[in-house]
Order: C-alpha cells, then structure tokens, then sequence
C-alpha cells in the first residue's frame, strides 16, 4: 500500500529526531500503534528498514539515515515553495545588493533602479559602481551586470543588451590631429586607459585582415573609473576604448564619433549576473524581470 508522503516523511523525521514512535505519534495527533503502522508502510514501500528497533531504543539503520538526508531536503524545499508564494503575495521588501560598472550605473542604470523602487517603495538597493568586476560570492552582491561573457561558469549570465567595444574621441579632437587611418597610428595620439584592480586596460582588440591583433599603450591618461574617461574623451583630451552602449547618448547628441570601426569590431554583450545555486527572493526575481526588460527597449 502506497504511502501519504508528506505526512509520513514529517513523521519519520520526528521519529528519528525524538528516538520514539510514541512522541512522533503524539506530534501528529497519532496514536502509538498508528504511527508504528505509518513507519511499517513507509519501510514496505522503499523495500528497506529505516530503523533498529528494540526494548530500549530507536535508532537509524544506514539506510534510514540516507533516506534522511533526502527526507531533509524534501521537506525544506516544499517549505521554501511555501514561504516563498506567501512572500510574493505580500508587499515586495528587503535589500538588494548590485554592482555594476561606473559610466552605466550613472547613466542608464540609476533611472532604471528609481522606477523600480517607485513602483516597490519598501525595496532598497545597495549600490556599487566599480570597473572591477566583483566577486559576487565573496562580496555576497546579489546582481551584478558586467560586459562580455563570465569567466565563472557557476553565475547565471542574462543578456541585456548587445554591444561592442569601438574607439570614439572629440570632434574638435578629430579636427586637431585628424582621422588615424590604422590602429597602430594611436600608439602615437593621446589615449585614454581605463585602471582596474587587475591591472591597466591598455591592451587595445582588433582584427586586421582577419587577424587577432592588439595594439599596447604605454603612455596614456588614467582612471579607475569609466565615467572619468568618457566625460576626457568628451573633453577631447583623447580617444578612449568604450563598450558603445555607455556612449551612445554621446555618439547620437555628436559629442563623440567613432573611428576604425572596420578594425575594432570587439563584441562586448551586456550581462546580469547572479548566482545559479541561490534561490532568489521575490524582490530579486522581479527586479532581473524588470531590467530584463527595461534594456530590450
């Protein structure tokens, strides 16, 4: 005879934890000799004895104990099922932490962050804008959203936008020191590098005649923030390597313009990025929709 699952694994484990089919029994509304039955049911439909039974004690057999290991992880995870629908009826509510790179945050990803909040006033956010990609694990960072594709083959990857890397500078610039017709003539023009915690991004990608090439800058103006060099290159103070969606606001107002575009032809999607083996609360849940679909536009 087949048994009630639910009922029956929630009174194995008591029994196992109380070491008495009398208490588990009585836990459940039970009598002694019932819930003796419910374990001779369960242990007749596994085919295997859960339990020593004698005069004095009860305890697990090896085969109880693997089965309440499973038994543990059933019963959590129908009661995360459980909290988790009672959660999204409520009001969405807590904390969540994201990173994400300096230019983007300020510009498209601020906006995006105040509708959400607008519409979920009891969500607040924990916002850090780096060009160092962080470690979501160790910083405990909730979402991340990061250019190109993920090193760490444990996140889940969501693509936002696509995009690709170019060299942009000033009009005014442009009209100083003219159009540079190769990617090595840079190695001659003011540059603009982005500094990260690993290291200077001065190592430029490109493709001749189908050919990986990379061009390497060795006296350039600095930041750690990328913010910094699109507001220099807008300055005309030099040409800069940007992913084309952080200045693509500057490309269509004419404040930038790209060059040896048929040279620098480096895709750079756009990501978000959280932890696969999480189960995420609502107000994440619905926050990766949000933007999900906030960036398709």
């Amino acid at each position: 005879m087949p048994f009630d699952r639910l009922a029956d694994l929630r009174l194995f484990q008591d029994a196992s934890q109380l070491g008495s089919f009398s208490a588990a029994g009585r836990k459940h509304g039970l009598s002694p000799a019932a819930a003796s039955a419910c374990i001779q049911r369960m242990e007749a439909a596994l085919g295997a004895r859960l339990f020593q039974r004698t005069t004095r004690r009860l305890r697990l057999t090896e085969a109880g104990e693997t089965y309440l290991t499973y038994c543990r992880q059933a019963l959590e995870l129908l009661e995360e099922g459980e909290h988790r629908l009672q959660q999204e009826q409520r009001e969405l509510s807590g904390v969540i932490r994201l990173s994400a790179p300096s230019d983007l945050g300020r510009n498209q990803l601020l906006g995006c962050l105040d509708r959400f909040g607008a519409e979920h006033p009891a969500v607040h956010f924990s916002l850090s804008l780096s060009d160092t990609p962080a470690d979501l694990i160790g910083d405990d960072i909730d979402l991340a959203i990061r250019y190109g594709q993920p090193a760490d083959s444990s996140l889940v990857a969501r693509q936002l936008a696509a995009s690709r890397r170019v060299v942009c500078a000033a009009p005014a610039l442009l009209e100083r020191l003219g159009q540079p017709s190769h990617p090595q003539d840079l190695a001659a023009l003011p540059t603009l590098t982005l500094m990260t915690g690993h290291g200077p991004m001065n190592e430029w990608r490109y493709r001749d005649m189908g050919e990986a090439r990379t061009l390497r800058l060795e006296r350039t103006r600095q930041s750690n923030d990328g913010e910094v060099l699109r507001r220099w290159a807008v300055q005309g103070l030099g040409f800069a390597y940007k992913s084309q969606l952080d200045i693509a606001a500057d490309l269509a107002a004419g404040r930038l313009a790209t060059v040896l575009d048929d040279y620098f032809t480096e895709p750079a999607p756009l990501h978000l990025l959280y932890p696969g083996h999480r189960l995420q609360p609502a107000r994440i849940r619905r926050l990766v929709d949000f933007l999900l679909a906030e960036f398709s536009r």
